[in-house]
């Protein structure tokens, strides 16, 4: 039987679905993708898998995708990350039957993903990619799907997109920012780069980034035409988003640890990570709670936790509203709302204003400041000199060390052959001598072996004991 393509695929394997929960490292697993689709998400996808480690590891296979075969779990695509076809191909022939599509990570900017080459550091390497999903359109009985980040010139991510639809791929994913925009530097999606690609394919596309509510989950639609619309942060700070919901905080936290503990198991790890999301906003005010929670040895210790922090919140709801705790965000902080990044600064400002006057530019304290008051050292040199008045910071005036004859590193003091600790050891091995200054007692542990053993001087039939005896009597 020939496997669903394209929008074929779309309608019928994933039921034309609309609400998406992203692939997250250790945040998709099983509770939280139930929960999700508790609250109105049509489709998930597992956590990143390392194609790598999943053909070797029968552990890891069971931990991430053969846990528990559930149809309340299902449309669900498995995510991996490669760089090898073959690899990849091998990881993906172990997890079709366990999915309804396997997808090919090319959007991950993490270091983790420079280091390990794969994630959106393959966006470059066009051949390799065409082989990767040509093969696996081929090789495979479900659908090969993928994930990209945009270029920031319109026109190559449309190429770039026509590639991959080309070599193979039935379903597209287009999160709308580039390699560079992460961290403090994620900034805004484009919308306008995923409206290009969707206008320019014949395959489903997915749209990615700016979605915080259900509001932009219709708009990004509208605005692009694409098929569908994932979510990743906003999900994990509202499980109830695809909902158009925002519930309690300790009420998401509840059902999602009532989940964890009947689809075990699921690492404590990723449980605390969640309740952390979640909590994100009043854990910022009750501190002592957030020491507590990282603290927590089991399930049970988180969920005392979230017990504090609902008790703690509903004794602020019974105030006055006036007396509330307000830290700027649009709903009070015990309910379910998304976290926004605060823009990166801008250097050429201070404080919010535009420097008007160009700074000083910085030069290096001289040895002479160094000998003057407190003030003209750092706050670190200031601490050690409290502790010790005598210390001195003059480079000049520090103790000049010898080195070793042999590598250059400082020699100690004491040695008997005015070595550092590493090259006298393999001496004082090599001639079965004793050196007290580096605590090294090679000849002494001769002697005492040779007087253990009187016969020919051989110890556990090692021969170079020979040589111990004569070299015993010889002088340093």
């Amino acid at each position: 039987m020939a496997k669903p393509r394209g929008f074929e695929f779309w309608r019928g394997t994933l039921k034309a679905a609309r609400y998406v929960v992203a692939p997250m490292v250790e945040q998709s697993e099983l509770a939280w993708r139930l929960l999700s689709r508790r609250h109105g998400a049509e489709l998930c996808y597992t956590p990143m898998l390392h194609a790598q480690v999943f053909v070797r590891d029968a552990n890891y296979r069971r931990e991430n995708l053969y846990i528990e075969l559930n149809q309340e779990d299902r449309p669900l695509i498995a995510q991996f990350c490669a760089n090898d076809p073959e690899v990849f191909i091998q990881a993906a022939l172990l997890a079709q039957d366990y999915c309804d599509a396997i997808d090919l990570n090319l959007g991950c900017p993490q270091m983790i993903a420079k280091r390990g080459h794969y994630g959106v550091f393959l966006q470059d390497e066009w051949d390799l990619l065409e082989k990767m999903i040509k093969l696996a359109d081929e090789k495979l009985s479900v659908p090969i799907t993928c994930k990209i980040r945009v270029f920031p010139e319109i026109e190559k991510t449309v190429k770039y997109a026509k590639m991959l639809e080309k070599a193979g791929c039935q379903l597209l994913t287009v999160h709308g920012r580039t390699k560079d925009q992460k961290g403090a530097l994620t900034g805004i999606a484009s919308w306008k780069h995923i409206k290009a690609v969707r206008e320019a394919v014949n395959i489903p596309i997915f749209a990615n980034g700016n979605i915080q509510h259900l509001s932009d989950v219709q708009r990004c639609m509208e605005e692009t035409g694409v098929q569908g619309v994932m979510s990743a942060e906003g999900n994990l700070h509202n499980p109830a988003l695809f909902e158009g919901r925002s519930p309690p905080v300790w009420e998401m936290a509840e059902e999602y640890l009532e989940v964890v503990e009947k689809h075990p198991p699921c690492s404590l790890s990723c449980v605390r990570a969640h309740v952390f999301k979640l909590w994100h906003h009043t854990l910022q005010i009750h501190q002592d709670l957030r020491e507590e929670l990282a603290k927590a040895k089991n399930i049970a210790g988180i969920a005392e936790v979230n017990r504090q922090l609902k008790q703690r919140c509903q004794e602020e709801m019974a105030k006055d509203e006036s007396e509330w705790t307000w830290t700027g965000l649009p709903f009070p902080h015990w309910i379910c709302q998304p976290y926004v990044r605060p823009p990166p600064k801008d250097p050429n400002t201070e404080n919010g204003q535009r420097a008007t006057e160009t700074k000083a530019v910085s030069v290096k304290r001289t040895l002479e400041d160094s000998e003057g008051p407190n003030d003209s050292l750092s706050k670190n040199k200031q601490k050690k000199k409290a502790r010790n008045p005598h210390k001195n910071f003059c480079p000049e005036l520090k103790p000049k060390y010898i080195k070793c004859e042999q590598c250059g590193n400082p020699k100690g003091n004491k040695c008997v052959f005015s070595l550092c600790r590493g090259c006298c050891k393999r001496k004082a091995f090599k001639e079965v001598a004793d050196c007290p200054g580096h605590g090294l007692r090679f000849k002494t542990k001769a002697l005492k072996q040779s007087n253990s053993d009187p016969g020919d001087g051989l110890t556990n039939g090692n021969p170079n004991t020979q040589t111990v005896s004569t070299a015993a009597h010889d002088p340093l």
